[in-house]
């Protein structure tokens, strides 16, 4: 698990090293001589300046949004989250860890869905390191790790929806009307997948769902036909109605008394003129309704 240290503030560290180097500089500088009395100077000196720079060593910068991961002797010791110019231990080894949200956006893949039929979907997915332990040793690579743990969910999720009713009437969810439900399911989908490299999944959405080119022509004609029988159905449907309408109207305002033979030939002509896709061309009739 994530701990968190809380360094000193390296300001007074670096003080102290800078004025260490001086004088150990200075030391060194006036036992050059050679001189029994004054060589322990040099020696003095040198030390000095090794033990400020070993003490330097352990000053390190730590950004905004930002973190260092630090272990003792391949020991994890804890991480450091707090900003600015910081003193830890110089034997700590340290390994830096954005914060930050990140952005990835997955290649189009070409995947089968429910049913079958092969389609390509793509995703944006904003992330951001929410357990640095995790991040830094559950994984190799927890940014290659996001890639490919990414794609794999996004076709998971291709797999278990149809793409749209027409291939399956029955499915509560699919790829192309399911909305925030298609959304919930990658977010979910992506979180128990990456949780384990200490990611936590911010956003998903899809950028690209599409049949595969392959079969993009002729799930287009099909979905033409489908919407070409639904728009004849609505119309028939209408035009029965104006029909019984019309009959009605004229058998109870007795404005014409019509045989069986002639409401049969009216529902036929009514029809014809109320479904058909051509404006019709009207026939005038000049003698009886009989001849």
């Amino acid at each position: 698990m994530e701990k968190i240290i809380k360094p000193v503030s390296g300001f007074l560290v670096l003080a102290l090293t800078l004025a260490g180097i001086g004088f150990g500089i200075y030391f060194m500088v006036d036992g050059i001589g050679g001189n029994e009395q004054v060589l322990p100077l040099f020696w003095a000196g040198l030390a000095l300046v090794i033990l400020s720079l070993f003490f330097m060593k352990g000053l390190m910068i730590i950004s905004p949004n930002q973190s260092s991961v630090c272990t003792f002797f391949g020991k994890y010791a804890g991480t450091v989250k707090k900003n600015g110019l910081l003193f830890v231990n110089p034997f700590f080894g340290r390994q830096k860890i954005s914060l930050r949200k990140n952005n990835f956006e997955t290649a189009r893949l070409k995947v089968n869905d429910k049913i079958g039929n092969p389609v390509e979907i793509a995703a944006v997915i904003v992330w951001q390191v929410n357990d640095t332990y995790r991040a830094a040793f559950e994984v190799a690579d927890y940014a290659q790790y996001v890639k490919i743990q990414s794609e794999s969910a996004i076709r998971h999720l291709a797999t278990t929806c149809p793409y749209d009713e027409m291939e399956d009437s029955n499915a509560s969810v699919t790829l192309r009307n399911g909305g925030e439900k298609v959304i919930e399911m990658l977010e979910q989908e992506l979180s128990e997948r990456l949780s384990a490299a200490g990611i936590m999944v911010i956003e998903a959405r899809i950028t690209h769902l599409a049949y595969a080119p392959e079969i993009a022509g002729d799930m287009l004609r099909r979905q033409q036909a489908t919407a070409i029988v639904a728009a004849r159905f609505k119309i028939v449907e209408g035009a029965v109605g104006m029909v019984e309408l019309a009959l009605e109207q004229l058998s109870k305002k007795e404005i014409v008394n019509l045989d069986e033979e002639k409401k049969a030939a009216m529902v036929s002509n009514l029809m014809v003129v109320l479904c058909g896709e051509k404006a019709a061309t009207p026939v005038l009739n000049t003698g009886t309704l009989y001849q």
